[in-house]
Order: C-alpha cells, then structure tokens, then sequence
C-alpha cells in the first residue's frame, strides 16, 4: 500500500486518541498531507511524539476543533481548504456514560445521543456541504463497531466492572444508516462516505475480559489499534474510487 495517499489532503479529527494517532503516523508515511485535529492539541501533540511523529514535517498540521460545536465545525469548513477527505474518529461522552443499563437515565442516554450521534450528524453534514461547495472528491470515513452490527455478548464481562454501554450500540448502528442517508441525499459518486466497524481494541482491560473476548474470535483476540489502519487508508484512496455507503468490519471473526 505504498504511497495510497500521495499529495492527497486528509483531515483527523479526534487526532490525539488512540485510534488518530496512528492514522496520523500511517497517512504522513503514505505521502498524505494531514491536518490532525482535536480538542487538546498539547495532548495532541506529546502523543504524535511519543509516537515518533516529526512535528515538523510540512505535513502536518495540528489544529483546534470542536465537534460538538456548530459554531467551530462550520467555522473550519467555511473556506476553500483544498481536502480530499476525513476520518472521525471522536468519541464525545458524558461523565456517567458506561453506566450498566438500568442505571442510565433518559437524561444522560440523550446527552449521550446529542454529543456522539450529533457530532456525527454535524461534521458529516458538514463535509457534504464543503463537497456540494467546492465539487472536488470527497471521501469520509466513520468509525463505527461490531456493536453497530450485532447484539453485545453480555457473556464476556462476567467478572468485571465492564458493560457495553447502551447509548454506543444505539449510536454506532444509527452511524451505518447516518452514511448511507447522506451519500444517496448528495448523490455524487464524487463524494464517498464509508465505516470502518472495528472489533475489540486492545487498551489495556481486564485480563478476564481478554480471555473471554478471545473465545468468540478465530484467534487473534483484541485487536492491535494498527489492524485498524488498513482498512480506513483503503476507503481514502483511489483504490476504492466506487465503494460508498458500505461498512468494512475488522474482528477477527467476532461478528460472525
């Protein structure tokens, strides 16, 4: 997959996370030009460090966003910015998102739908609007889940604190129709929107859960964030010229 991206312009946002990070890393090794995005850039940018991300590169620039505010989304998106694509890879949450399912409240599984859900609905409204503006090729990648597409297994958080919170099932499965609504609304196969839907991403949880997770999977277990990376660098280049509306899953079988 060498030079995928070459001289292509990507924005992500949620670029200080786990998963952005090392989009960050992967899309400036494939040529790409990036603009990472986040609500922290100093946080940002020690993570892309502790990486071994050159901040210097003239690839890279690191910049404030907010995508749960409409007023900075569209502030971003109001000029010419000459991008060819975007990955969201956000995760707005409340303080008592995580709760087990009949300790959440409606007020705080609306809050929930309002920060993720809506910042998604915004920045993808939004990466439309730039398209219809500027008639250029787009693509737009979500990130999604295996819980957007099948039910959770309870079973693999017996002894542990751990749940699948509801508002995320709720949320990662209406992301999927999110896309498909917004790609047949523009219209355009210049303008692209796809889901990447990951299985378990290894970040240091429970040693039960782990071995539990592993048993539905064909081997592999939690996923290393880096398996991910393949997979979104394909929906963002030429290589996938066509593909729009659809939803890549990476589990290791999980889903099956």
């Amino acid at each position: 997959m060498n030079n995928f991206l070459n001289n292509k312009k990507i924005l992500i946002v949620g670029a200080g996370g786990l998963l952005g990070v090392h989009l960050v890393a992967s899309m400036l090794k494939q040529g790409a030009k990036v603009i990472a995005a986040d609500l922290c850039v100093d946080l940002m940018r020690e993570r892309l460090n502790t990486l071994g991300v050159d901040l210097n590169n003239e690839n890279l620039s690191l910049i404030y966003l907010d995508v749960i505010s409409e007023s900075s989304v569209k502030s971003f998106f109001s000029t010419d910015l000459k991008i060819d694509g975007a990955v969201n890879t956000t995760y707005p949450r409340n303080k008592t998102y995580g709760s087990h399912f009949f300790d959440v409240t409606l007020e705080s599984f609306n809050e929930n739908l309002s920060l993720h859900l809506g910042s998604m609905f915004l920045f993808t409204q939004q990466c439309a609007k730039y398209f219809t503006k500027y008639q250029t090729p787009f693509s737009l990648v979500n990130i999604s889940s295996i819980y957007g597409v099948v039910a959770p297994k309870f079973d693999i958080y017996n002894n542990t604190k751990m749940t699948m919170p509801v508002e995320y099932a709720a949320i990662k499965s209406a992301t999927l129709h999110l896309n498909k609504y917004t790609v047949a609304y523009v219209n355009d196969s210049r303008f692209r929107i796809n889901c990447v839907s990951p299985g378990g991403i290894f970040d240091h949880q429970p040693e039960p859960f782990l071995e539990a997770y592993k048993s539905h999977t064909h081997g592999a277990g939690m996923l290393d964030v880096t398996e991910i990376i393949g997979s979104v660098l394909f929906l963002l280049s030429e290589q996938s010229r066509y593909v729009t509306g659809q939803n890549i899953i990476v589990d290791d079988g999980f889903s099956l």
